[in-house]
């Protein structure tokens, strides 16, 4: 039985991290350079993308958080994961991913993209019950 409780569902999916990205953004490298570095750290586009909304550029936040979701389904599928399954919040890995399908959801909503608003909630609610809630969504 998963933790999420579905006998015939697949196992959760659980991310391997980028430790040098995620070191790097710790330890106040700038996300540009991050990003630069390690392309395929979802984390990196994050932290871009939840700046880029705060500061009011939605059209910037949107692009980042695009590229960080991209990075993040790419990745989930090299993990087995085949487009539905939780992706749990709680596994610290899956965050820089959860994190970008979060400001994607915002950024669309904002530009007045309503179908991708609510996709982009489905796929929160649908990767794990609390992200939603745990990235302001609720």
């Amino acid at each position: 039985m998963t933790s999420f409780g579905d006998l015939l569902g697949p196992q959760p999916t659980l991310l391997t991290g980028d430790d040098d990205a995620e070191s790097d953004l710790l330890n106040g490298t700038d996300a540009k350079t991050v990003a630069a570095a390690h392309p395929t750290a979802s984390i990196a586009w994050a932290y871009l993308a939840e700046a880029a909304f705060d500061s009011g550029e939605v059209i910037t936040a949107y692009a980042y958080a695009r590229t960080g979701y991209h990075r993040g389904l790419d990745q989930l599928r090299r993990h087995g994961w085949k487009g539905f399954g939780a992706v749990p919040w709680s596994h610290e890995p899956n965050r820089g991913f959860l994190r970008c399908v979060a400001v994607l959801a915002r950024a669309a909503q904002a530009i007045g993209e309503n179908d991708e608003y609510h996709r982009c909630l489905d796929l929160l609610n649908d990767s794990d019950e609390t992200a939603a809630a745990e990235l302001g969504l609720a």
